[in-house]
């Protein structure tokens, strides 16, 4: 993808970088701000590799410990997308990214993040089957199945990542180059754009809706039945029981799509103003 031209009273001149705010301008906070980012980024790598470890084991060959352990992979990739270069951008007054690089890490926050948010949704389908259909769960759920899922998660991802890149990195840019965000996401450079956005932006929530919400009204739909099938089970021991093995996968769902919602509707309504 060639770089952008940005206008400049009526010159046109190449853009090959942008500028990112980061998380606080203010000298005094920037050391503070690296150790704390590198401690929470070191906890994330750990405590996903411990993951991916520790279902790796026979006995833990399952579907669902199999979904975590991708799931894990995603979050290890995403961080190592965006904290690295926020670590260098911390500690360096010099915080600009070249055009092609946030091309490019925009391009990948958004494969994984739809991927994930398309794999909780398989993952939901999972524990449906586990706690619905129990009988037929290893038949249903079987290897080439959930590789299939994983696949289709990953397609998904990629159609929507190079969808949403191409429609973001056509726009033209012109005026500050500033991104207001600590990386490059879509909402903050559309704000960037000198051209009329109001079409785009419309596309914008409407791909927005069908990326979060459609995995996430599959995911409801699938508890609405785990729930109907779990109340009917006459034991209040094993009600809990049967619950308790939709608690890790609920937690997941919960960290996965409150954090981008909360930010996308902030950034939205900053659009609309």
């Amino acid at each position: 993808m060639e770089p952008a031209e940005e206008q400049d009273a009526g010159n046109h001149t190449l853009l090959s970088e942008f500028i990112l705010s980061g998380l606080s301008s203010r000298p005094e906070l920037q050391h503070l701000l690296f150790f704390t980012i590198c401690f929470v980024y070191s906890m994330t790598l750990i405590g996903n590799l411990l993951i991916c470890m520790a279902t790796a084991h026979p006995t833990l060959h399952t579907p669902m410990y199999f979904f975590l352990r991708v799931l894990s992979l995603l979050d290890i990739s995403t961080a190592s997308v965006v904290v690295p270069k926020m670590l260098v951008s911390t500690l360096s007054e010099d915080r600009s990214i070249s055009y092609l690089g946030c091309v490019t890490q925009l391009y990948c926050v958004v494969f994984l993040a739809s991927t994930e948010w398309y794999l909780l949704a398989a993952m939901a389908y999972d524990r449906y089957v586990a706690v619905c259909h129990p009988l037929r769960y290893p038949a249903i759920m079987s290897t080439r199945a959930c590789l299939s899922m994983v696949l289709l998660s990953c397609c998904s991802g990629q159609v929507v990542s190079v969808v949403q890149t191409a429609w973001v990195f056509t726009l033209s840019f012109c005026g500050p180059r500033r991104i207001n965000y600590f990386f490059c996401d879509i909402p903050p450079l559309v704000l960037l754009s000198c051209a009329d956005t109001s079409r785009y932006e419309r596309q914008l929530i409407s791909a927005t809706v069908l990326v979060i919400f459609t995995p996430f009204c599959l995911i409801l739909l699938s508890y609405t039945c785990i729930i109907s099938s779990i109340l009917s089970i006459s034991s209040a021991e094993s009600r809990h029981k049967t619950f308790s093995t939709c608690s890790s996968h609920l937690t997941v769902v919960d960290r996965a799509f409150r954090f981008p919602s909360v930010m996308h509707v902030l950034i939205f309504s900053k659009m609309t103003m």
